[in-house]
């Protein structure tokens, strides 16, 4: 079963970048498909927004509100999943979560759809940006 940790959340004006780690075991064969989603303040589990996915061919997908400003990428071993921010806004704030499931979630932050009911999460690490 595979296990994500998440970390580099914090706060940040305007317009400043983080890049957030996810660290990922149990997935050395490949099988599971890694994004990121992330939870606005208020908002329940079932409202998690897909953010920016990528599948086994290295192919990315991002929420429109994101694109050109975010950036998923993994290393070599597929063991660490990052996601680099950049030109943050104040919307960009919220919990955000690892996620892996058996399919790509690459269609799901397009077509702005929850993850699968039996996808896996991490613990979340949180994103502020102030105005």
């Amino acid at each position: 079963q595979v296990h994500l940790v998440e970390s580099g959340g914090g706060t940040v004006q305007n317009g400043g970048s983080l890049k957030l780690s996810c660290a990922v075991s149990g997935n050395s064969d490949n099988k599971y498909y890694l994004a990121w989603f992330r939870q606005a303040p208020g908002k329940g589990r079932d409202r998690r927004e897909g953010v920016a996915a990528i599948d086994s061919t290295g192919g990315t997908s991002y929420l429109r509100s994101v694109k050109g400003r975010f950036t998923i990428s993994q290393d070599n071993a597929n063991s660490t999943l990052y996601l680099q921010m950049d030109s943050l806004k104040p919307e960009d704030t919220a919990t955000y979560y690892c996620a892996a499931a058996h399919v790509s979630l690459r269609w799901h932050v397009e077509q702005r759809f929850p993850a699968p009911t039996n996808s896996y999460w991490g613990q979340g690490t949180q994103v502020t940006v102030s105005s």
